[in-house]
């Protein structure tokens, strides 16, 4: 009882500590070799987790159907996604960076209405005008009276970098996006899995671990993703940078950057996607996604505590109030 919900909580906790790992990361080496890296060794795991789950090292009965939409999940999850996430901690921090993710489950239900047919109550239009109103009362101040600015321009002003403030928006959205390609592709998967007459409950033919089928697919359905995550992220640093080598030879040779990135690796794609995925077959992506936002709430005294930051009373409250307006998207 309460798995799917549970499993989505130890989501948000995981994440949180992803976060953390991911703007020190982040900040000394970089979005896309820190990008790069973390999807290698997130790769290296998941290809020793399935040869011991599922007795073979890639993954097993997924159809053509299952790797499109996870491939198509995991661009836009993964390298559009974690690409503008990374570059939103660079410029805002991972606090405001989480923020920015519970526009993730307005998002996954408005994609989740129309690609999955799951239903949407008129409530969840008020629930998404209080999640943006949570993130603007964190996000936006007054003027102060002496700054300048001309008397007919606007009360309020960005307390952000505006494009720290971009790239966490985009991040967000394209995280509800990929999480509901994510479980079309998991749909896909189980369907192959029927067609080829095997029991999800059973162990795998040649796996190490007595595991059974259901609780390794979510991994499998992970390498996909990480698959094309890491072939694009390393397309974009060989475009983007001249130097690339330079700064892949640097960012490997920094030993608290790679111990922060294993950090991010393990609780990150390996542990937290794997297991939102799983999450997602036991309950709604709605549900899901109202669990995984408590992160921007669940960040805030680790982030002071870690990185020496003032926290606002109405930054508090505004993340309270936009993972309450999640939870009114799916009541």
């Amino acid at each position: 009882m309460f798995v799917g919900e549970l499993i989505s909580l130890g989501v948000a906790v995981s994440w949180t500590v992803t976060a953390l790992f991911a703007e020190v990361a982040s900040k000394r080496m970089g979005s896309l070799p820190l990008n790069v890296v973390r999807m290698t060794m997130s790769l290296t795991l998941l290809v020793l987790t399935l040869w011991l789950t599922m007795g073979m090292p890639w993954p097993r009965y997924a159809d053509g159907s299952t790797w499109l939409w996870l491939l198509l999940s995991g661009v836009v999850g993964y390298v559009i996604g974690d690409y503008c996430l990374m570059q939103g901690y660079i410029y805002i921090g991972s606090r405001f960076g989480q923020l920015f993710m519970t526009l993730s489950a307005p998002t996954a239900a408005l994609t989740g209405f129309l690609l999955l047919g799951e239903r949407m109550r008129p409530l969840a239009l008020v629930g998404m005008v209080v999640t943006l109103g949570g993130i603007a009362l964190s996000i936006l101040g007054k003027r102060s009276a002496g700054d300048g600015q001309p008397r007919h321009s606007a009360p309020l002003q960005l307390r952000l970098p505006r494009r720290g403030v971009f790239y966490a928006a985009v991040a967000g959205i394209c995280q509800g996006f990929g999480l509901v390609l994510s479980k079309t592709g998991l749909q896909h998967y189980d369907a192959a899995i029927a067609a080829a007459g095997v029991a999800t409950q059973a162990v795998p033919d040649g796996a190490v671990l007595p595991l059974p089928l259901y609780l390794s697919v979510p991994f499998a359905a992970t390498m996909i993703r990480a698959t094309i995550g890491l072939m694009g992220f390393f397309l974009l640093l060989r475009l983007f940078n001249k130097d690339w080598r330079q700064k892949l030879s640097h960012a490997v040779h920094d030993r608290r950057a790679m111990w922060c990135v294993l950090g991010a690796t393990v609780f990150g794609p390996f542990i937290g996607v794997s297991a939102s995925l799983l999450a997602t077959q036991y309950t709604s992506t709605g549900i899901a996604q109202t669990l995984f936002a408590l992160t921007p709430v669940l960040i805030i005294a680790p982030a002071a505590w870690l990185f020496h930051q003032r926290v606002a009373l109405r930054e508090v409250v505004g993340a309270v109030i936009s993972v309450a307006g999640v939870c009114l998207f799916f009541i």
